[in-house]
């Protein structure tokens, strides 16, 4: 009796057809469904079970690079390439619940097989790029341009500062808290952000370019800024260093009549210690006869117009 071939299983997705061409027999890929040894990612698509991921952004991504087995033009791109670069979203939810989505060459229109879309445009190979696997996934510029095209200017501007400093962070060997706010660096990154724009068409994001700070550290931080700019308030900078006798520290913005603006979310007091930091450097810059306004991300997201009459009863206005 023939002894069964051993088979190594799947740590990537790989097709039917490549199993089948490199010796795997229909009932051996049959036989390792029915133990749950081998799971299928999409239809005609297997994976070691082993290999299947715990985290949802990882699955997500696991069946993105199924759906370029079977699509070997196509490029993970959209929501799909924003869970790659771990791009913020502009509201509640993550990127990696919406559909995968991939782009292909431009031929045919949308469309959308199971759960992916399928999505066609131009995209030159220098918007292209790889993910941690090899996979080929639009640039963070592209990506953001692409996500951003349909959005107001709040919403687009967490996409847009996101990959921005990601971008950034590419063009140097370590990254400095100041060289997001480098000239150079920033007009590089906006130049690749132009780029994306030009090559879909989309020239309403071109006044928005001029508003983009890589320096900003959070989605709140970021559509602070758009809010704030829609409602004509004076621009403050962001993440302004403060130089004291007790350290150096950084306001989320300041404006120029010594106004310190702070957006608070929960990561930024995760432990109690971090809490009382941010209450020691208040009282520092207090006595040093800095004013604040504060709002929570939470606002911003729900209730922009609040935030935005908060702020501006602090100017003055």
């Amino acid at each position: 009796m023939r002894k069964p071939r051993p088979w190594v299983l799947p740590t990537q997705p790989v097709s039917r057809a490549i199993l089948l061409a490199s010796g795997i027999t229909e009932a051996m890929i049959r036989g390792r469904l029915r133990s749950g040894e081998l799971i299928t990612i999409r239809d005609g698509v297997y994976l070691s079970a082993a290999a299947w991921p715990d985290e949802p952004a990882a699955q997500h991504l696991v069946r993105g690079h199924g759906e370029l087995v079977v699509n070997p033009n196509a490029v993970l791109s959209h929501q799909s390439a924003a869970v790659v670069w771990r791009l913020p979203t502009p509201g509640f939810g993550d990127w990696h619940d919406l559909p995968v989505s991939v782009m292909l060459p431009v031929v045919g229109h949308r469309s959308r097989t199971g759960q992916a879309v399928h999505r066609r445009g131009p995209l030159p190979l220098t918007q292209v790029q790889r993910d941690a696997d090899g996979y080929p996934v639009t640039s963070p510029a592209r990506t953001a341009v692409d996500l951003a095209a349909a959005l107001e200017v709040p919403q687009a501007l967490v996409l847009l500062d996101a990959a921005a400093r990601l971008i950034c962070q590419g063009l140097v060997p370590v990254i400095r808290r100041r060289d997001y706010a480098s000239q150079r660096l920033v007009a590089a990154a906006v130049e690749l952000l132009e780029e994306a724009a030009k090559t879909i068409h989309c020239a309403r994001l071109r006044p928005m370019f001029s508003l983009v700070d890589p320096g900003r550290e959070s989605a709140a931080e970021s559509l602070s800024a758009g809010h704030f700019e829609l409602a004509g308030l004076p621009r403050p900078r962001y993440q302004a260093e403060l130089r004291t006798h007790r350290g150096t520290f950084f306001a989320d913005a300041l404006w120029d009549d010594r106004l310190v603006g702070e957006c608070d979310g929960a990561v930024k007091y995760s432990d109690a210690s971090a809490y009382v930091r941010e209450k020691e450097r208040e009282q520092v810059l207090r006595d040093l006869g800095y004013r604040f306004v504060r709002w929570q991300a939470k606002e911003i997201m729900t209730n922009p117009e609040v935030v935005v009459d908060r702020v501006a009863r602090a100017l003055g206005g």
